[in-house]
C-alpha cells in the first residue's frame, strides 16, 4: 500500500537523522506532491508515524519530528520538573487557572470524599524544551492546604505542599489509559481536537494513607515512555 511506503521512507529518514528532532516537515501539500499521492493517503501515512510517536502536529503550523520522549518511573511518585531536569530536559510551567469548587463525581470518587465536600482546582501546562507535552487538571482536599490558592501554583508542588502544610506525599496510585485530546486540553497544549493521548490518573497519598490529591494528566503520546520496577518473588 502506497502510505506503508511514505510512512516507511520518512521513518528511515527520521531514524537515520536526516531528519533531525524539532525538524518541522513541509506543508502536506509539498510532501503529497513529493510522493506523488493525495492528501488522504499522506494524512493516513503521518497518523500511523505520530501514532509511533516519531512526529507530532500543532494546530496551524503543522507536522514536527518528535523530541526523545521524558521516561517516568511509575514506581515512584514524580514531579514533572524534577524528572525532566534530571535528564538534561528544560521545564516550564503555566497555571491556567485555579479556583475553589465542590467536588465532582470523579474527584469524590478518586479521593473518597464525603458528599459536598469542598476542594481545590487548578489546571497546569507543561512544556519540554520550549514545546507543551502535557495538560494537568489537580484536585486537592481544601480542608488539608488552606489558602492554597494564594499561592504562586507553578513549581514544584511538592516542595509547597511540605514547607507550607507537612503534607508528605508518600504513596502515589495511578491508573493509565489510552485517550484522545478534546478541545480544550488540544488547544492548551498547541495539538488538535482527536490527537491521540496517554491519560494518567494519579491519586497522591500522605504518610497517613488518606488520598489527599488527585491529578488528570494528558500527555502527547510522543513526550512519554513510562517504566516501572517490581518484585516478585517465585515460589
Amino acid at each position: 500500500m502506497q502510505y506503508i511506503k511514505i510512512t516507511d521512507a520518512i521513518r528511515e529518514q527520521i531514524q537515520s537523522g536526516q531528519l533531525a528532532a524539532g525538524t518541522k516537515l513541509p506543508s502536506e501539500r509539498k510532501l503529497a506532491e513529493a510522493f506523488k499521492t493525495t492528501r488522504v493517503t499522506l494524512r493516513e501515512a503521518l497518523s500511523l508515524l505520530e501514532a509511533d510517536g516519531l512526529i507530532f502536529r500543532e494546530d496551524r503550523r503543522g507536522w514536527f519530528i518528535s523530541q526523545r520522549p521524558l521516561v517516568i518511573n511509575l514506581s515512584k511518585p514524580y514531579e514533572f520538573s524534577s524528572v525532566a531536569l534530571s535528564l538534561g530536559r528544560k521545564p516550564t510551567t503555566e497555571v491556567l487557572s485555579s479556583e475553589s469548587m465542590m467536588a465532582n463525581k470523579e474527584s469524590t470518587e478518586a479521593l473518597s470524599l464525603p458528599p459536598f465536600s469542598d476542594v481545590f482546582r487548578f489546571e497546569r501546562v507543561h512544556s519540554l524544551d520550549g514545546r507543551p507535552v502535557m495538560y494537568a487538571e489537580h484536585v486537592i482536599r481544601a480542608e488539608r492546604v488552606p489558602n492554597l490558592l494564594q499561592h504562586a501554583l507553578e513549581g514544584d508542588l511538592s516542595e509547597l505542599y511540605q514547607s507550607e502544610w507537612q503534607l508528605n506525599v508518600t504513596e502515589a496510585k495511578y491508573r493509565v489509559v489510552s485517550t484522545t485530546f478534546d478541545q480544550d486540553v488540544a488547544l492548551a497544549t498547541r495539538s488538535t481536537t482527536g490527537s491521540p493521548a496517554i491519560k494518567i490518573t494519579k491519586v497522591n497519598v500522605d504518610e497517613s494513607g488518606v488520598a489527599q490529591e488527585v491529578v488528570f494528566e494528558y500527555w502527547r503520546c510522543s513526550a512519554i515512555e513510562l517504566e516501572m520496577e517490581a518484585a516478585f518473588t517465585l515460589r
